[in-house]
């Protein structure tokens, strides 16, 4: 036993004996002096902190930034200079199913990045789709209760889905790409990841641009038909995990090829479109995509729970030379990213290893729970300002201002917005067999819906293309001739209360 580290208590006690608990003989009681079994026992109860909200399910590992293209007339982040190496993790996630679910869903897939900086971390909080389903964040957490249980039921809802769709015009773009091929990723190694969001890009003169972030697949796309997910989960629920384990244990290393789009700022007032809008592109013909780099996955994580699941990602974690936009959504994110980490792993969450900056990091934030790092240098500098030699303030990293304003007000969104013109763009490129799986998807993920709530969302994908929505009636009819005593009770019975 000389070779082996002897086991302690979490105090550093040495423990004699594990395999028994302390007791009064073998059919006595135990003994409450047991600290041992009680410390055992008690974290036990304590090895699961509340799953996020939304993107529980998720998948990750470590990797590698490298920048070889030169945007420094547009940038002076220290990350995206010419030549640049910086270590990152990356997080991918499912957004409607909890921890448990499977990886074959047909469902958004989260795309998470934190770039450890020389000027602190960046993270790009995006997901597999360059737009999502609203733009304006009141009507976020109503659609995420869209996609999550019903109350009375505890199942998942097809009528609560599109209800709120249909209701929405907004996310026609959205949702015709989740109901595409696209919308079931067979894994992460073969999908793009999108910074989703408009960002600034400063220079050193102190001039601003706004960018759009792609990560595109080196691996190339694959996805899966319905049919084949759900055999692939009736294997495994865990296709994607393993699929990215194993490729990284093997040294088949996944890489991206880091992309940008750059806008003027001043062409913001010129676009036919907002380009501040979650639910829009930018036109790659207007502003082409500029290669700046690579990315690599390259190591597995060694303790999944420390480095995945505490791994925090939030949008308000920018660096010099990068910023924020008027993106309303981006703007609620910066918010309630950071306040969803301290809700969930703590107040100091920031310090967890898989979150420290590899950069010095000094502030003045004081106690709560779980304050384990040291003082300043001078104990005496715990506020701010003092004589006492602590932080301060630099205002070498100001930004510009903003050159965009306008009348606070609750402004209409979806007033002077075309919900249509991008997702009919995308349809056309579609081929025949890719609108037809589009139809037979969106035909099946309705499920046993509300019939009007069903034509109130074909009526929006007319105004889309008609032969959008006639090839989903036709899809939808198929459905039903094969399966006459199509009816959702609860459902229907909540609708027709409602109405």
């Amino acid at each position: 036993m000389a070779d082996k580290p002897t086991m302690t208590t979490s105090a550093g006690a040495p423990i004699a004996d594990n395999q028994n608990s302390l007791s009064a003989g073998p059919r006595g009681p135990l003994l409450l002096q047991d600290y041992q079994l009680i410390e055992k026992l008690a974290h036990q109860n304590r090895e699961r902190v509340p799953e996020r909200v939304v993107h529980a399910k998720g998948w990750g590992a470590h990797g590698v930034l490298t920048i070889t293209g030169d945007i420094s007339r547009y940038t002076k982040a220290k990350v995206l200079q010419p030549g640049a190496q910086t270590p990152m993790i990356l997080r991918c996630s499912t957004v409607a199913g909890e921890a448990g679910a499977a990886d074959a869903e047909r469902d958004v897939r989260g795309f998470a990045l934190k770039f450890y900086t020389p000027e602190g971390n960046w993270d790009l909080v995006g997901n597999n789709t360059p737009v999502f389903f609203v733009r304006d964040p009141l009507k976020f957490p109503d659609f995420i209760h869209t996609q999550k249980r019903h109350p009375r039921t505890n199942l998942r809802s097809p009528t609560a889905m599109w209800d709120f769709w249909s209701l929405s015009p907004e996310s026609l773009h959205q949702v015709t790409i989740l109901m595409s091929d696209r919308g079931l990723p067979t894994d992460i190694r073969h999908i793009n990841g999108y910074g989703s969001h408009t960002f600034a890009l400063i220079n050193d003169a102190g001039e601003r641009f706004w960018v759009k972030f792609h990560f595109k697949t080196m691996q190339g796309h694959r996805h899966w038909t319905n049919e084949e997910a759900a055999q692939v989960v009736g294997r495994t629920r865990e296709s994607t995990q393993e699929d990215l384990f194993e490729a990284i244990e093997t040294g088949n290393f996944p890489k991206w090829k880091m992309q940008v789009q750059i806008m003027p700022e001043a062409d913001a007032d010129k676009t036919s479109y907002n380009p501040f809008d979650l639910t829009k592109v930018w036109p790659h013909a207007d502003y082409p995509s500029i290669d700046i780099g690579v990315m690599e996955l390259n190591r597995n994580p060694d303790n999944y729970f420390a480095e995945i699941e505490q791994a925090a990602f939030s949008p308000s974690n920018i660096v010099p030379g990068i910023g924020f936009s008027p993106d309303k959504m981006l703007q609620a994110r910066i918010f309630a990213y950071a306040d969803a980490h301290r809700h969930r792993i703590g107040t100091h969450y920031e310090a967890l290893p898989i979150n420290a900056p590899h950069c010095p990091v000094n502030h003045y934030h004081k106690d709560g729970a779980m304050r384990f790092f040291p003082n300043n240098p001078n104990p005496a500098a715990y506020y701010e300002p003092n004589s006492f030699g602590g932080p301060v303030e630099d205002h070498r990293f100001d930004e510009p201002p903003l050159k965009i304003s306008g009348d606070a007000d609750r402004w209409n969104h979806r007033e002077g917005n075309d919900d249509f013109v991008q997702p009919r763009a995308l349809f056309n490129l579609f081929d025949e067999g890719q609108k037809a799986r589009l139809f037979a998807n969106i035909a099946a993920a309705m499920g046993d819906i509300p019939d009007f709530i069903e034509e109130r969302q074909c009526k929006l994908f007319d105004q889309v293309h008609p032969d959008y929505g006639a090839g989903v009636r036709s899809a939808r009819a198929a459905i039903k001739d094969r399966n006459p005593s199509i009816s959702a009770p609860t459902d229907q019975t909540l609708a027709d209360a409602s109405a």
